[in-house]
Order: C-alpha cells, then structure tokens, then sequence
C-alpha cells in the first residue's frame, strides 16, 4: 500500500539513488544516462488515466527503449488491482490515446530547477 513519506525521507532516498546509480549497472553500462533521475508527466494526462472507468490507482511499469534507456510506463488501475488497458485491436490514434502513458520528461537531459530532491 502506497503513503505518503516526509520530505527528508524522500531527500534520503533521492541523494542515496542518485550516489548509487552509476554503481549499480554493469560497467558497459555506466554513463549513458540508462537510469533517469526523473520523469515528469503533464497533469492532463494524469487526469485522463485517473478518468478511467473504474480507475483506482495508478501503477507505474519500467520499460527499456532502443538505446537502452529506462521509462516509466504509467497505466491506470481497478480496486482489485488489474491494469485497466485498452484493446490490443486499436491502431491508429485511438491506440495512442487511450489509457497508457509514457514519455515523460526525462531527466537527464531535460532536469528540472533545483530542488531539495534535485540540487
């Protein structure tokens, strides 16, 4: 179950990840921004998937592109738990509007204005 934690917990938790980042990948993989430090989403989108017939929480999946690069993968969620997704059959933009979100604002490169959780 999800809380809310204080502000130096998560100043804890941010500085500590941010110093063990790099460490924790194999060394072929260090220093090529493969772990983002965050994502921020638009508020429309959160709302939309909230909107959800059903939605109760939202879940956050970890996906890997191309390049290797991780993305939260954002899906909305029923009181029992299931991803509440769209159909596999859509194409087109009704595919792409309908229900999943993703690409985020990574940082890096794009980081936001420092912050006690991003100095």
């Amino acid at each position: 179950m999800s809380e809310f934690i204080s502000l130096q917990r998560a100043i804890e938790m941010t500085t500590l990840y941010r110093k063990q980042q790099e460490e924790i990948l194999q060394e072929q993989f260090r220093n090529k921004n493969i772990l983002v430090r965050s994502e921020t989403f638009e508020k429309t989108q959160i709302e939309a998937l909230l909107a959800k017939k059903g939605c109760e929480k939202l879940r956050v999946y970890y996906g890997m592109d191309v390049e290797l690069k991780i993305h939260a993968i954002l899906v909305p969620v029923d009181i029992n738990g299931k991803d509440i997704l769209p159909d596999l059959q859509q194409s087109g933009d009704s595919a792409l509007n309908d229900g999943i979100v993703d690409d985020g604002v990574r940082c890096p490169p794009l980081c936001p204005p420092p912050s006690e959780l991003n100095p």
